[in-house]
């Protein structure tokens, strides 16, 4: 008798906005978790919204996902976390150290360089798109 197979994984749709959206956000919500901080300490609903804010909409974290990412931080010493009441709640405030300071420093200069590749990808692309549509000369 024959052992029953595992499901397939299910597929990827490399053609799908959304996945490639997605994959942008989950990359780029730690960064930008370091960015807001890099202003003040503030809470974990303070850190989502501000995330939300800087980044227009492209990034909205939920405490799924943004409170795993801030303990992450803390266990590797980029940031403290602090209890504090804030408007008659305790909260943990959270806030960047010097080691959280330099790995933002880091992650905006290898965020930049694939945005400078991403734009030469994009002119390139435009570039070859254009000439494709245009007729031969000959």
């Amino acid at each position: 008798m024959d052992a029953a197979r595992p499901a397939p994984p299910p597929r990827v749709d490399y053609a799908s906005r959304d996945y490639w959206a997605g994959t942008i956000k989950m990359g780029l919500s730690k960064f930008f978790i370091l960015r807001v901080l890099h202003d003040g300490p503030m809470h974990g609903y303070d850190v989502a919204r501000a995330v939300e804010r800087v980044t227009g909409g492209c990034c909205s974290p939920t405490e799924g996902t943004i409170y795993p990412v801030l303990r992450e931080f803390e266990a590797g010493g980029f940031v403290t976390a602090a209890a504090e009441v804030v408007q008659g709640r305790q909260r943990r405030v959270y806030a960047l150290t010097e080691a959280g300071r330099a790995a933002f420093r880091t992650a905006l200069g290898a965020w930049m360089e694939a945005t400078v590749a991403l734009q030469d990808t994009s002119r390139a692309f435009a570039a070859s798109d254009r000439a494709r549509r245009q007729p031969g000369c000959c």
